[in-house]
C-alpha cells in the first residue's frame, strides 16, 4: 500500500531538522499546530516568535530578522499569507531579503474549510513578486528536501503546502533528485507531457495509467518550482511529446498553467491545455468532492491530454 503524508508534516519535519543552525528561526501566526511549526516551537521556544493573528506584522518582524542575519521561516494558512501581500512586497522582496513564507492549506483540495479559506491565487500573486522563489511540492518528502535547500538561499520565497495527505512519492530520494528550479520526470512517455505540482502529480501519474490503457504515452513531470520555472526540461518534454497538459489545484490563471503557456509563446507554440481552477471560486467538500466538483482530477487530465493531442 502506498504511504500517505501530508506535505506540511514535511514543512515541519524540515524545521526540525534545520535546527542545528542557530540562525534559523521560526515565526508563528497563531496557526503553528496546522502549519507544522509548533514541532520547533516545542523544541526550540527561545527560537520561535508567535506574532499572534498578525500575518503583516509576522513578515516584517522576519523581515527585521533577515536583516540581522537570520534566517527566518514565517507560516500561516495560504489565504491569510494573502493579508501580508504588500509587506511581503515591500517589507522583504524590494530589499531581497531571505524571508522564508509557508501558505498550508492551500487550494481547493482543503475542501471543507470552504471558498473562502480556498487559496486559488497564492501562486501567481507571489510569482508575480521579483527576487521570490514559488515552490509547491506533491509530497513530505520533497517538501522536507526543498524546505532545507532554502535555508541556503539569499532571496525570499512562497512554499504552498497542503493538510490533507497524499502519496508519498520520493521515499528514497535525495537532493540529487530534488533540487529548487529543477523539474523531475517521473514517467517517460512520447505522446504527450503532464506538467503538474502539488496535490495533482499523483492525479497525474494515476492519469497517465489510464492514458496507457487507451494505448496512449503519458510523460509526467513533477515542477514543484514553479518559479523559476524549468524551462530547459519544457523543452525537452515538448519536442519528444508534441502535446502538453498543466495540472494544478489552482487558477488557471498565472499559476503553473500561466508560466508554461508564457514560455511557450515565446518558443515553439507546442499545443497546451491546462487543468485548474478555471476562473471561478470554490465550495465546501471533501477533498476528492472538490477534485470532481472543479475539474481537476485523473479523469479530468485524461481529457485533456485526448484534447492536447488532437491539436497536434
Amino acid at each position: 500500500m502506498t504511504k500517505m503524508e501530508a506535505t506540511r508534516d514535511g514543512y515541519g519535519q524540515a524545521l526540525l531538522e534545520l535546527a542545528e543552525n542557530d540562525k534559523i528561526v521560526v515565526l508563528e501566526a497563531d496557526l503553528g499546530k496546522s502549519t507544522k511549526s509548533l514541532h520547533f516551537r516545542k523544541a526550540h521556544p527561545e527560537r520561535t516568535v508567535s506574532c499572534g493573528i498578525g500575518e503583516q506584522n509576522m513578515l516584517l518582524v522576519a523581515a527585521g530578522m533577515a536583516a540581522s542575519g537570520y534566517i527566518p521561516f514565517a507560516s500561516t494558512f495560504a489565504i491569510f499569507t494573502e493579508r501580508a501581500f504588500e509587506q511581503m512586497r515591500n517589507g522583504v522582496a524590494r530589499p531581497n531579503l531571505p524571508v522564508h513564507l509557508c501558505g498550508s492549506h492551500g487550494g481547493t483540495h482543503t475542501g471543507t474549510d470552504g471558498s473562502s479559506a480556498q487559496s486559488i491565487e497564492d501562486l501567481a500573486i507571489y510569482r508575480t513578486l521579483p527576487n521570490v522563489t514559488v515552490i509547491h511540492p506533491s509530497d513530505s518528502v520533497s517538501t522536507r528536501i526543498l524546505t532545507k535547500q532554502l535555508a541556503d538561499s539569499t532571496s525570499p520565497s512562497y512554499m504552498r503546502t497542503a493538510r490533507n495527505k497524499t502519496p508519498v512519492l520520493y521515499a528514497d530520494a535525495g537532493d540529487d533528485v530534488i533540487q529548487i528550479g529543477k523539474g523531475i520526470e517521473l514517467k517517460d512517455g512520447k505522446d504527450v507531457a503532464i506538467i503538474a505540482c502539488g496535490v495533482l502529480v499523483a492525479e497525474a501519474l494515476k492519469a497517465a495509467d489510464v492514458l496507457a490503457e487507451k494505448g496512449i504515452s503519458a510523460t509526467v513531470v513533477d515542477m514543484h518550482t514553479i518559479k523559476p520555472i524549468d524551462s530547459a526540461l519544457i523543452d525537452v518534454v515538448a519536442e519528444r511529446c508534441g502535446a502538453l497538459v498543466t495540472a494544478e489545484d489552482h487558477s488557471i490563471i498565472g499559476g503553473l498553467g500561466g508560466a508554461v503557456a508564457e514560455h511557450l509563446s515565446t518558443t515553439n507554440g507546442t499545443p497546451l491545455e491546462r487543468v485548474g481552477v478555471k476562473d471561478r471560486f470554490g465550495e465546501s467538500g471533501q477533498a476528492d468532492e472538490m477534485l470532481e466538483l472543479m475539474g481537476l482530477n485523473a479523469a479530468h487530465i485524461v481529457q485533456a491530454a485526448e484534447k492536447s493531442i488532437s491539436r497536434k
